[in-house]
């Protein structure tokens, strides 16, 4: 943690310099409230890197915009029964106290704004309702928060956290005052929800596996008697946090302005991240205990300039690094007008090539995951993973192609999948371009016969 806070300093300090030349409004802002950033169910910090970047642009100061990184971020099937690799309601709202309470050291502010995604949206309101954060967090943001369940049937796994009759969500919504409001404290609360195209906010159970049975939960779902509640059309359940939609509502609520830049651009950029392993071996994948934020030790990471037409490498390695016992890597000075590859390769993994979008801003947030091969991608030639790691593809609604078909392997109709894997039987390595609403990936395919695999990451 302290090596992080530290990273954290050095970027802050090299932004300023990079700031001069980008044309970021000149603000010194100490009086800035921090704000802490808390992801969802089996996400990571990663997934706030956008938002940062437009809270940055328009003047919140780097040191001041802190995500955290929950190590076990998946909630137990039973909130009461121990989980190896899961963690229960009162963990994560006691890892969220702690950070919260570290930044409070680090900054000297005496409060702090929590902005949460999803299941980070539980410990909010834990922390505030239940952990003594009322009079800590001045503003609470609450992005596609289940906040009433993703299903409310008697009886039906009530001892999840995500149950709307269980017995941790009923005593958050219990009524607060004569009005009936389910808010606590003298925090101002806005929840931000989808119209009808949140997954975890339907009336029918199709996404949770029970298709045609009502789940007793509306599009409205999300919403809190007491908050400030903002309805966005046709965004899905990652959008209500990360999308530029989001961040407008969201620096609105706080502020009370709209944000004054887009996302401003730099030259030059520094890169940084953290590795992160699986838990356990893919066999096991059904028990869902696989995702974790802890760091991949011993890893190396070779990073590769590319032309962005083509996927094909500019030359050798331009940066080149084994990660420690906290699993960081960097800091890569690079710039936003470059392509660039990501090699990971670590023992039990297969050799993860993974290409990204151009990054305008620097970020200490770059977290990576290598892949496992699959049982059942083993008789193809070359695999190749598409993803949008902020948002849902949607046929229905999105503009979308991977390697030249406007349909997208393993993509139901709906808001409800964020990968999209490609088996390949071309025994000679060639492009692949991925694109989504604009954005565009290039990539090479490798041979999964030699251990390696393909990822194209979206970073809208």
């Amino acid at each position: 943690m302290n090596l992080h806070r530290r990273l954290l300093g050095c970027f802050a300090a090299a932004l300023l310099v990079l700031s001069a030349c980008s044309g970021l409004p000149a603000h010194t802002q100490a009086e800035r409230t921090p704000i802490v950033f808390v992801h969802g169910n089996g996400d990571s910090a990663a997934l706030w890197q956008t938002t940062l970047w437009r809270f940055e642009s328009n003047g919140w100061p780097t040191e001041r915009l802190h995500a955290i990184d929950v190590p076990y971020p998946l909630a137990r099937d039973a909130d009461n029964k121990e989980q190896a690799g899961r963690s229960s309601t009162q963990e994560h709202m006691a890892f969220l106290r702690d950070e919260v309470q570290a930044v409070m050291r680090r900054t000297g502010a005496k409060q702090v704004i929590l902005v949460g995604n999803s299941r980070g949206g539980n410990a909010i309101r834990n922390y505030i309702c239940n952990g003594g954060g009322a009079t800590q967090v001045s503003h609470a943001i609450l992005g596609g928060t289940p906040n009433h369940g993703v299903q409310a049937i008697p009886g039906l796994n009530e001892a999840n956290e995500f149950s709307g009759t269980g017995p941790f969500l009923k005593q958050l919504n219990a009524a607060k005052n004569a009005q009936g409001d389910e808010v606590c404290g003298p925090t101002r609360w806005m929840t931000i929800r989808s119209d009808n195209n949140d997954k975890f906010a339907q009336p029918d159970g199709l996404w949770l596996g029970m298709k045609g049975k009502p789940t007793m939960v509306g599009f409205d779902g999300p919403e809190l008697k007491g908050a400030t509640n903002v309805v966005i059309p046709k965004i899905d359940h990652r959008e209500t946090s990360y999308s530029q939609a989001a961040f407008e509502a969201t620096y609105r609520f706080i502020t009370g302005r709209a944000p004054s830049a887009g996302l401003v651009r730099q030259t030059e950029v520094v890169l940084s991240g953290k590795l992160v392993g699986l838990g356990l071996d893919p066999s096991d994948a059904a028990s869902g205990n696989f995702v974790n934020n802890l760091p991949l030790q011993g890893a190396r990471l070779e990073i590769f300039a590319t032309d962005a037409a083509t996927g094909q490498r500019q030359g050798p390695a331009v940066h080149v690094q084994t990660t420690g016992a906290d699993g960081q890597w960097g800091p890569f000075r690079g710039r936003s007008d470059t392509a660039y590859e990501f090699v990971i390769q670590a023992a039990g993994y297969a050799t993860t090539h993974i290409y990204r979008s151009q990054l305008p801003r620097s970020t200490p947030w770059l977290h990576m995951r290598p892949e496992r091969v699959n049982d059942a991608d083993r008789a193809a030639q070359a695999v190749l993973s598409f993803n949008r790691p902020r948002g849902y593809f949607d046929p229905g609604r999105d503009a979308m192609s991977l390697d030249g078909q406007s349909s997208l392997p393993g993509i139901p109709p709906g808001a409800g999948s964020a990968s999209s894997r490609l088996r390949l039987n071309d025994a000679v390595q060639r492009s692949v371009v991925g694109s989504f609403n604009g954005e565009k990936i290039v990539g090479l395919t490798w041979p999964l016969a030699q251990g390696h695999t393909t990822v194209l990451e979206l970073t809208d």
